[in-house]
């Protein structure tokens, strides 16, 4: 449990703080957080929402599926996606950043598609505008977390800065997991890494988040009022050569009669960046084991492809129209 005020502190206050932060992030990957700064009041209203939204008729919701857009953004029904070869049974609503469409013509990469508009619900006016204020408030909040790790690993605070901008990748995911019965799938989501830099998430009182903490031991990720989970993505695990941990994990679905909502928010670098190792202090890159991914493989330092991959691994249904076209270097 890390309280992100304590980043405001001074002296020995703020040591202790950046420890526990350097700390939790290497051993686990995982932590809560409080003191984030998001009105408690917005959090509940971004999760009203997403529950009305998942209430709309199939027919309101299907007018939005993301087969529908080129930029990835819409919904997608349960079992739609796969994770280990396994249809996750989880339905879903994917946003971006509201940016004007990149052109991706032959001549520009695959990754310029991943910019573009969102698709909203008409029924739900209020939506936009709520999720729109959130997902700022979130990128802000994220990237001064990201200072508070610059910092934590002996960086300058504004080590990252430049991979950001002023067009940060942000994507918002609503879900909903509906309770499975006696002998059904309890896959919600299979084990995964994320694949950006920090992602945040904000649970309601349902319990199904396990995180694999050594091979083949998983703990509950306990729903606590007030927090957001944070865990480490992979970039970050490969722009600190490994020290800092992209964790395995999963969502188990909930029993019959019960559902989960959950409201992802993902941070990532532009779309053009590329990712450099970035040298730690030689007391800590003594404990670097070097990144599971390949740290030299372009499709992972450079940001846009990364995204690009893994939005058609995660989303097969969507892939088979984007396959044909795609030129991969």
């Amino acid at each position: 449990m890390l309280d992100l005020a304590q980043f405001d502190a001074a002296g020995a206050q703020l040591d202790a703080f950046l420890a526990r932060l350097r700390l939790a992030a290497h051993d686990i990957g995982f932590f809560y957080l409080t003191g984030h700064g998001i009105d408690p009041d917005l959090l509940r209203q971004v999760q009203a929402v997403a529950r009305r939204f998942f209430t709309l008729p199939d027919v309101d919701k299907l007018a939005l599926a993301m087969i529908h857009s080129p930029h990835f953004r819409g919904y997608n029904r349960a079992a739609s996606e796969r994770t280990r070869g396994q249809p996750d049974w989880r339905e879903q609503f994917d946003l971006g950043a509201e940016r004007a469409a990149l052109p991706h013509d032959a001549t520009q990469p695959a990754w310029n598609r991943l910019q573009g508009p969102n698709i909203w619900p008409a029924a739900l006016p209020e939506m936009q505008p709520l999720l729109t204020r959130w997902q700022q408030e979130m990128t802000k909040m994220a990237l001064r977390l990201l200072r508070a790790f610059a910092e934590s690993l002996s960086l300058a605070s504004g080590a990252f800065d430049p991979l950001y901008g002023e067009k940060p990748n942000e994507h918002v995911k609503l879900i909903r997991y509906p309770g499975r019965k006696e002998g059904e799938s309890r896959q919600g989501v299979g084990p995964h890494k994320d694949s950006g830099f920090l992602s945040f998430l904000l649970q309601d009182d349902n319990k199904g988040l396990q995180v694999e903490i050594a091979p083949g031991k998983w703990i509950d990720v306990e729903p606590k009022a007030g927090t957001l989970v944070v865990n480490i993505g992979e970039l970050i695990e490969l722009a600190t050569n490994g020290y800092l941990r992209a964790t395995v994990h999963r969502l188990v679905s909930p029993p019959a009669g019960h559902e989960r909502l959950s409201i992802a928010f993902f941070l990532g670098a532009q779309l053009d960046a590329v990712v450099p190792i970035y040298p730690l202090p030689p007391a800590l890159s003594i404990e670097a084991p070097g990144a599971v991914s390949d740290p030299d493989n372009p499709l992972l330092r450079d940001v846009g492809w990364n995204y690009l991959k893994g939005r058609l691994r995660s989303h097969h249904d969507v892939a088979e129209r984007y396959y044909a076209s795609l030129r991969w270097p």
